[in-house]
């Protein structure tokens, strides 16, 4: 079947679907291989629970006239994605970097939606099959589309522009995430610059930070750039938990945690100013903003008080994260670590350079949780653990009173399990 075929037949089901068991009825079930499944396996199951076709690409599951046979599912949904996005008259902002991705998409799409009826990447949808289900579920409703991108490899970027073509792009910064995938830093400079080359190859505007010294150097000549210095426009006053800043002589009160926000709040602003959000909106939607999912989140639990940044970590981020921590007020304060991922031959390396922050920084009590950080052990500072359950076991005997905690440490880990 031909791509415009296909994209009639998506005009009149445009809800797409990967998952058989959360099937909505007339949409189309893509039916996408994994590292343990096959969709085409469920494929007749997804038509009996109401899908209105079925994309497949093993021909012996092609029982039905709902099914239609492709050469690959997950080629078959980027290229319809990619045909979509050229019938979406809209702006489209790219969003990419080593950290504050999210953070960072939520708080651009809250200040926008104050104008537009903005559509963003749910949660971190942001790879080779997110990106795509992102574009296939931007209606003609939606007047901005903001598109998160992530990636471990070179060309990764650049392939992912290449569906969205986006109209804007921005990249938060650089840093040491996903050393193994990339081979080093160099090697994320390059593959997160993708997004430059990209736009400026495609008539794309590039947002810029000029406060941040590696990516200023970093965009193509002949760029679009639209510069602002986030220092200027978000000037700290304090973070106490909360992070409290002024902009424009106003007093802005956050829900966020870590100074390290600061860029991430300050290119929500220039975008909302490029795009003639009043301010008084844009206040308005950062002082209501509130991170989910283990993101600078600040919980209460009994007497103490829980900073949640443990949906991932890398060097740059964890290192950012317990200097923030640092220099809040706090008597009686408690980090715990877990490993860092995907560091490849780095991992020896990095591992020890946190340990021995934290013993720089004077932390009395640190709980290092993960086989990265136990193979670095230091025997005079903090307690090691290879499991987080062993951790939790030595927290809750612990009783730890009035104590102000940093959970912080990569997915895979889960160090917010120590509290339950």
């Amino acid at each position: 079947m031909e791509i415009d075929q296909l994209y009639n037949i998506y005009k009149q089901h445009p809800e797409i679907c990967i998952d058989s068991r959360k099937i909505n009825e007339g949409c189309l079930f893509f039916a996408l291989k994994g590292e343990t499944f096959d969709g085409n396996q469920f494929a007749s199951v997804a038509l009996l629970s109401g899908a209105a076709y079925a994309i497949i690409d093993d021909p012996e599951k092609n029982k039905s006239d709902k099914c239609i046979l492709v050469t690959s599912v997950l080629e078959c949904l980027q290229e319809l994605a990619s045909y979509h996005r050229k019938h979406l008259n809209i702006p489209v902002l790219a969003i990419t970097g080593s950290n504050g991705k999210t953070t960072t998409k939520e708080l651009c799409r809250d200040v926008l939606q104050k104008k537009f009826n903005t559509k963003a990447t749910f949660g971190n949808l942001n790879n080779h099959i997110g990106v795509p289900l992102t574009i296939l579920g931007t209606t003609s409703a939606v007047e901005f589309l903001i598109v998160e991108m992530g990636a471990n490899h070179l060309g990764e970027i650049d392939f992912l522009c290449k569906i969205a073509n986006p109209t804007y792009v921005f990249i938060t910064n650089i840093g040491k995430a996903h050393l193994e995938g990339f081979g080093g830093v160099e090697g994320i400079k390059i593959g997160k610059t993708e997004m430059y080359r990209y736009a400026a190859k495609n008539n794309g505007k590039i947002f810029l930070n000029f406060d941040d010294e590696i990516l200023t150097t970093m965009a193509p000549p002949g760029s679009t750039i639209i510069g602002y210095s986030s220092s200027d426009l978000v000037k700290i006053i304090e973070v106490q938990p909360f992070l409290t800043f002024s902009y424009s002589e106003i007093i802005v009160h956050t829900k966020l945690y870590g100074s390290y926000n600061q860029p991430n709040i300050a290119f929500s602003i220039a975008a909302g100013n490029y795009f003639g959000v009043e301010t008084k909106d844009i206040v308005m939607a950062l002082e209501a903003y509130e991170p989910e999912n283990n993101r600078s989140q600040i919980t209460q639990v009994g007497t103490n008080t829980i900073i949640k940044d443990a949906y991932n970590a890398n060097p740059s981020s964890m290192k950012l994260s317990i200097e923030s921590f640092y220099k809040m007020h706090g008597s009686n304060k408690v980090l715990v670590l877990g490993d860092m991922l995907e560091l490849g031959e780095f991992a020896e390396f990095e591992h020890r350079q946190i340990i021995d922050l934290t013993k720089t920084l004077g932390f009395q009590n640190s709980i290092f949780v993960g086989e990265n950080f136990m193979k670095v052990k230091d025997m005079f500072h903090g307690k090691y653990f290879k499991h987080i359950d062993e951790a939790r076991e030595y927290f809750k005997n612990k009783n730890f009173t009035q104590a102000l905690i940093l959970l912080k440490g990569s997915r895979g880990i889960s160090v917010e399990k120590i509290i339950l």
